[in-house]
């Protein structure tokens, strides 16, 4: 995010960590199970259909609303061809007062804040192993990410993950955007995921309450957005969920 003129004037994983004498935790390994379970998911997530409801208020030091907000409601959906479109269900006109939106705002609430860390993403993080800790009794592997190196027009996820220690997926993460965008300010947000169909771990609601301190001015936001309505797209040949079946293995009755 931006100040408004008129308001303002796996290359790199870790070695093998242990834990505690009595607790070993192989950091390479967990890494690199838990990303493949990311890749599954990724390709899983990419046949479901959802909503998308984002809230977000401009705040006073205080806490209270100060009447500048963005609003949206998307439907990611599918053309009757199989081709994955959002569709814009509700979107009033943006009255945020005293910052203004960017490409990247926008492009960290569709891919950085649903944050996914897949295999082909490890080249570009440092990841180490911090230890073990439960969210809502789930036991979990805490490890901390962040960009390797930063390129041009791409956007990164920079803070930590929690993964489930038995279904090795990320159940949540806290953290924020990050990238090359000299003087942007982008928000901490925490990603929270349940689990869709018995499977994966789907994120399901983000929140974020921070304030962005720009040169010659600073700015308190809260957003919230909801990811519902989870729905497996039935229209494609191409899906595969669950154990492979080959046709004929299959036995006549």
């Amino acid at each position: 995010m931006r100040a408004l003129i008129l308001t303002s004037a796996l290359a790199a994983l870790s070695v093998p960590i242990w834990a505690a004498a009595d607790d070993p935790v192989n950091a390479d390994e967990i890494i690199r199970k838990f990303a493949a379970k990311e890749a599954e998911f990724a390709e899983a997530r990419g046949n479901y259909t959802y909503r998308q409801n984002l809230k977000m208020e401009e705040l006073d030091p205080g806490g209270n609303p100060t009447g500048g907000r963005w609003e949206e409601i998307d439907d990611i959906i599918f053309t009757p061809d199989g081709k994955r479109i959002e569709k814009v269900v509700w979107a009033p006109v943006i009255s945020l007062q005293h910052i203004v939106l960017t490409p990247e705002d926008v492009q960290d609430l569709r891919e950085v804040q649903p944050f996914v860390l897949t295999t082909e993403e490890l080249p570009n993080y440092i990841i180490n192993y911090v230890g073990r800790e439960k969210v809502d009794e789930i036991g979990c592997f805490v490890f901390s990410v962040k960009p390797k190196k930063m390129m041009p027009h791409k956007r990164y996820f920079e803070g930590q993950v929690w993964v489930d220690d038995r279904d090795l997926q990320i159940v949540k993460s806290y953290g924020k955007g990050a990238g090359i965008a000299k003087g942007q300010e982008f928000p901490k947000f925490e990603t929270y995921r349940e689990q869709i169909d018995g499977k994966y771990w789907f994120p399901t609601y983000t929140h974020a309450d921070d304030t962005l301190h720009f040169k010659e001015s600073s700015q308190r936001i809260r957003m919230v957005v909801k990811y519902q309505d989870y729905k497996r797209f039935e229209g494609k040949s191409t899906i595969k969920y669950g154990d492979t079946v080959d046709p004929k293995a299959t036995t006549k009755k």
